[in-house]
């Protein structure tokens, strides 16, 4: 038998031919059996695998500098940051440091001051109530919902990469730092504030250290559905703790839903009508205006009016009646935040767990919302760039008396829909929020707590993700658990357990999938070379004797137990598949498909080294198809590929399945038998010439057709005919 190898090395047009290190024992085995001499059966194309010089490779006689480089990582990657930093100009540094110069460099005042000055009022005017509202819910004064809009506007329309998120208090946060704040002090004591103060240097700092670092890959291994299970359990207790100024009298601050009821109920009989009917009616005007804007194009300024006409209203009825019964904002004080310095790092140590919440928090949420914003409006961002910026603007926010602010969704969804085309509206923003402090204060004092707490309300509303509940549990029944587990603990165990438990449960069905990779066994699509997992192909067919496994996932220490145990099911397990071939009584050869493998560790190795002694010791022979040059490189330098055989190493599926299949047929027992070959001689040597037809045809891409009869007939198919 001569196979030829059509060498990948060899100049274009010309082939080297030499014979398999197994050719002389197949074709001496082949004429023992027949016991007579046969013709030499038909060539058989074979593509060669270059194998790697563990010793020298990066040499010619290896896989060359570009792999060498690749290999190790470290240089590559540092040689990649040389080759970037070698290639950036010096507006490419003032811009890496300063984003805004971006805009500021091509902005068209004609073209966008206009959209820009409306979306940046429109905004404005929504986060001036908004401001004061959630700086409630996090159990500060007003005043510092209104200092936590001003500083970190002005910082992050400098340093923040994104042109139309909109930064500030949101009430996710806010209800973070009232849930851990609680617990050290009371609200009305100054070191709650100066706890939120701290609280937000560290969380500027953290992000900083993320976004300088490059780590905000690490918050991907958090699901999807951990975070919208958190979101609508933290939208359900803040919409909780602000029942307190509808119903007219204090329940219980808890971020667990179950002490907050029993709170509400046992404190009904001090239920007040005024301050209920007050607060609904302008929850209902908000909502009302807000699906209106949402509904109706030319009414698109109602969703960001609504707050405003909330304070409004308010306002307006408490002066003109004066309610005794509707607590008022009270007194604010007038004028910009004063320089300080945060104090009490004493307390830093449990503030920790907070800070990184609500820099996850960050990077999930504002983060993810300005690539969506960024990529509606054709410009490119860089997350861990905008992680820096928030970070800068939390950082200056808790020198002027702010406590944490991040990305807000509501307001930055008006802030598009307005038209905003850079950051030029996020410092118009800040602009109407200096003169709300320096002129408007006084006539917050007549704000109505309850509407401030209707705002809260209908912002957290949106965050009761149902939709998303509907869509897991249609689609997929894992995520839809996971998300049902988070939201559960996070209702009644809290925000911290809940968020654990969520992220606990996420990365252990990571871990899960990746310790039990998936594995599929391939049969061959008729009238083609290409090989198919036959469950998803019922029509693939396999041969006697030969089992094809692939492994969809890098191989190493956690996975490899499960591998080798499916191996051997497969080997002792037959597949319910159409079989052809030379009829055997067992598996001799096990191909493995490793091409999407892209990593395979030292554990692995061994592990099939020890595979290979096992399948030696009952004579199965393991071939390799399609590894990298990654993972093959390393099973060189660990002996496997000699210990195998480099015969044994294959670029496509098809080619292993045809050396296998050429060492089957001598094990067939009709094979040995002579009278069987001396009566199918003639149908042998017809059937061959229509194979070497069929072969040279499929494997040149030159296969044509002629006809549906031709097409459907199986024995112009290469290798075997149908088995009958």
């Amino acid at each position: 038998m001569e196979i030829t190898y059509a060498s990948s090395s060899a100049s274009a047009g010309m082939e080297i031919t030499y014979a398999s290190p197994s050719a002389g024992d197949l074709l001496r085995s082949s004429t023992a059996a027949s016991g007579s001499t046969m013709p030499t059966p038909r060539t058989i194309k074979i593509i060669p695998l270059q194998h790697p010089h563990t010793s020298s490779y990066g040499t010619p006689g290896g896989f060359g500098n570009n792999y060498s480089s690749s290999s190790l990582w470290p240089n590559s990657w540092i040689s990649r940051y040389r080759g970037k930093i070698k290639r950036m100009t010096f507006i490419d540094w003032i811009e890496m440091f300063l984003p805004c110069c971006r805009w500021i460099r091509t902005y068209r005042w004609r073209e966008y001051f206009q959209v820009d000055l409306m979306a940046g009022t429109t905004v404005g005017i929504m986060l001036v109530p908004q401001a004061m509202s959630y700086a409630k819910l996090a159990g500060l004064e007003p005043i510092y919902g209104l200092y936590s809009g001003f500083v970190p506007i002005f910082i992050y329309a400098i340093f923040g990469s994104s042109r139309q998120l909109a930064i500030g208090p949101v009430a996710l946060v806010s209800l973070l730092v009232s849930n851990v704040l609680s617990g050290i002090a009371k609200s009305s004591d100054a070191l709650y504030t100066e706890l939120a103060i701290l609280l937000a240097l560290m969380v500027g700092i953290l992000e900083c250290i993320m976004g300088l670092l490059r780590l905000g890959w690490l918050i991907r291994f958090i699901s999807h559905s951990v975070i919208s299970g958190f979101t609508t359990a933290s939208a359900v207790v803040i919409a909780l703790s602000q029942a307190k100024y509808f119903l007219g009298y204090d329940i219980d601050r808890s971020s667990k839903i179950v002490p907050v009821i029993k709170s509400i109920i046992a404190g009904s009989d001090e239920f007040s009508w005024p301050p209920f009917v007050m607060g609904s009616t302008i929850l209902a005007i908000i909502q009302t205006m807000k699906f209106l804007g949402k509904s109706r194009k030319h009414l698109r300024f109602l969703r960001a009016m609504g707050p405003l006409t909330a304070v409004v209203l308010g306002t307006t009825f408490v002066k003109i009646y004066h309610p005794s019964s509707i607590t008022l904002v009270g007194d604010i004080p007038q004028g910009l935040p004063s320089f300080s310095i945060p104090k009490s790092f004493q307390y830093a140590k449990s503030l920790i767990s907070t800070a990184v919440l609500i820099t996850g928090v960050a990077i999930l949420e504002s983060v993810g919302i300005a690539k969506a914003l960024a990529a509606k409006n054709g410009y490119e961002l860089d997350s861990n760039q905008e992680l820096f910026g928030l970070g800068v603007a939390n950082i200056f926010g808790s020198f002027f008396s702010a406590y944490p602010t991040t990305g807000s969704f509501s307001r930055s969804a008006v802030n598009h829909e307005s038209g905003a085309k850079t950051g030029l509206s996020g410092i118009i923003s800040g602009t109407i929020m200096c003169c709300a402090l320096l002129f408007l204060t006084p006539l917050f004092e007549y704000i109505p707590q309850c509407a401030l707490a209707a705002i809260v309300i209908s912002a957290v509303i949106t965050l009761v993700d149902y939709e998303e509940a509907i869509f897991l549990w249609r689609v997929d029944k894992k995520d839809f658990l996971l998300w049902t587990i988070t939201t559960t603990t996070t209702l009644f165990l809290g925000i911290e357990i809940g968020v654990l438990v969520g992220v606990g449960v996420s990365l252990a069905f990571v871990i899960h999938e990746s310790a039990n990779p998936h594995i599929a066994v391939l049969g061959r699509l008729p009238g083609t070379t290409v090989y198919r997992n036959i469950q998803q192909y019922p029509e693939a067919y396999t041969y006697n004797g030969i089992v094809i496994v692939r492994i969809d996932a890098p191989i190493y220490f956690a996975n490899i137990s499960y591998i080798k145990d499916r191996l051997r099911e497969y080997e002792v397990v037959g597949d319910k598949s159409t079989k052809r071939g030379p009829e055997v009584e067992r598996i001799y050869f096990v191909i493995l498909e490793l091409a999407p493998v892209t990593y395979i560790d030292a554990s692995a190795v061994q592990a099939l080294k020890d595979l290979h002694q096992e399948y030696k010791s009952r004579d199965i022979q393991i071939a390799i198809s399609n590894p990298n040059q990654e993972v093959l490189l390393t099973l060189s330098k660990a002996g496997v590929v000699e210990m195998i055989g480099k015969e044994w190493y294959f670029v496509r599926v098809h080619d292993a399945v045809q050396v296998c299949l050429q060492h089957v047929q001598t094990m067939s027992p009709k094979a040995s038998d002579p009278s069987h070959e001396k009566s199918s001689f003639f149908q042998r040597i017809m059937k061959q010439r229509r194979e070497d037809i069929s072969v040279s045809e499929l494997e040149s891409g030159n296969s044509q057709m002629r006809s549906d009869s031709t097409q459907d007939d199986p024995q112009l198919e290469p290798l075997l005919s149908r088995r009958s």
